[in-house]
């Protein structure tokens, strides 16, 4: 039997037995907030920072972070190692757009005294102590690039992306040490935990940074599927290849590279960006199918050639109303963003957005706010509305958007 074949065969008896088995609603217990502020952790990949912000209301900075006060002592290592500076000098000048990649995602522990951040461009993960502004830990991942980042549902464990080694590190948020790894398709890219902490979702991308980038080369951007593991184990336990998918609804043209993606409240249904495409998908993990697909407005202004697209996403960053009521679409080379009623997909008006990059939601889970990258600020838009209420600025060139907790108090590093 063909290796293709056993591995599908494989992959639809995985999926009835963890539709079967998967646990319909006990989530992990969360941590305690006691003695925190609850905020948001905006990560300036170009600038090596993070701001600090509220998470909600006016969203005025309460403090800033050097996530690379370590920079000298690596930059030395990657002088002295020709293979990492090529490696370094590679990210640079594809994915970096011309600027090395500092940081890519970050989480605060539990107890809220530190940041723990992946950096692209240094290969690894560092837990940043709030306080003095040190590094705690550092973990060099497999490869040369760390890349999107996950935690678990009780705060104690931290997923991360090694892109270049196709795999995926767990490591104990407190600690820095691995507590496992698992192997994904190519490029790995988006960690997703389910909300009761049992199965740990990664999205593989492929090659991003080609330029064989018409659909009838498709082929050559690799193996791209969704791994799911045990999150205990990290076995894994299904895998769904989404070019199957696709070709099952006559969308052989379209990229099965999944990017941001976000579940339904009760984690019955998966939505999800691809790779070229201006607009998003709705799978249903019962039936192991796509069932709605909702193609967003083009910008006229945004150029038909895939090759400008930045890192081969139009539209990157999705979320949604904690009621599950409303999704947030960052539409990326479109220069917008809109929020879209969950139930009839119709979109609300488009906010003009330079180069939104990510979305999330407000602390208190009434807007969405995405990280315009190409202006330096992030924006705040009314779930309920859909128009924009307000935009605020931060460092170069934000990316990912994370909720977090700080000590009360907290204004920034002492040191």
């Amino acid at each position: 039997m063909p290796a293709s074949r056993t591995r599908h065969l494989c992959s639809v008896a995985a999926a009835l037995v963890l539709t079967v088995t998967a646990p319909a609603a006990a989530a992990s217990a969360a941590p305690s907030t006691a003695g925190l502020r609850e905020v948001l952790f905006v990560g300036n990949n170009w600038d090596g920072t993070a701001d600090v912000i509220r998470s909600s209301g006016d969203y005025a900075r309460i403090g800033r972070i050097d996530v690379v006060p370590d920079k000298a002592e690596r930059m030395a290592e990657i002088n002295a190692d020709p293979v990492k500076w090529i490696y370094f000098m590679a990210i640079r000048n594809s994915v970096g757009e011309g600027h090395d990649q500092f940081v890519d995602d970050m989480y605060s522990t539990p107890d809220g005294s530190s940041v723990v951040v992946s950096r692209p461009s240094f290969a690894d993960v560092v837990s940043i102590d709030l306080a003095s502004g040190r590094v705690n830990w550092r973990f060099k991942v497999a490869g040369y690039r760390a890349d999107h980042m996950a935690v678990s549902p009780d705060g104690t464990r931290v997923a991360v992306s090694a892109s270049t080694a196709d795999t995926v590190h767990v490591l104990d948020i407190v600690s820095g040490r691995e507590v496992g790894r698992f192997a994904t398709g190519d490029k790995p890219h988006e960690n997703i935990f389910t909300r009761d902490g049992k199965y740990l979702y990664n999205m593989s991308i492929g090659d991003v940074n080609t330029a064989t980038d018409a659909p009838w080369l498709d082929w050559t951007k690799g193996d791209r599927h969704i791994t799911v593991v045990d999150a205990t184990t990290f076995q894994q336990v299904k895998v769904i290849d989404m070019r199957q998918r696709l070709d099952a609804i006559g969308l052989r043209d379209y990229s099965d590279a999944v990017r941001p993606a976000v579940f339904s409240p009760d984690e019955s249904k998966l939505y999800f960006q691809v790779s070229f495409f201006n607009g998003f998908f709705e799978y249903d993990l019962a039936t192991d199918r796509i069932t709605r697909t909702k193609t967003l407005p083009e910008n006229p202004a945004t150029s038909d050639d895939r090759t400008t697209f930045v890192n081969d996403s139009r539209h990157h960053g999705l979320s949604m109303r904690p009621d599950g009521s409303k999704l947030c679409v960052a539409g990326t080379m479109d220069d917008y963003a809109t929020v879209v009623d969950r139930a009839t997909l119709q979109e609300g008006p488009l906010v003009s957005a330079s180069k939104p990059y990510w979305a999330t939601v407000s602390g208190d889970g009434k807007d969405c706010v995405i990280s315009e990258s190409g202006a330096d600020r992030v924006t705040a838009i009314d779930f309920a509305t859909g128009q924009k209420r307000l935009s605020v600025p931060v460092g170069d060139h934000p990316q990912r958007v994370r909720l977090g907790h700080v000590a009360d108090g907290w204004t920034g590093p002492k040191a």
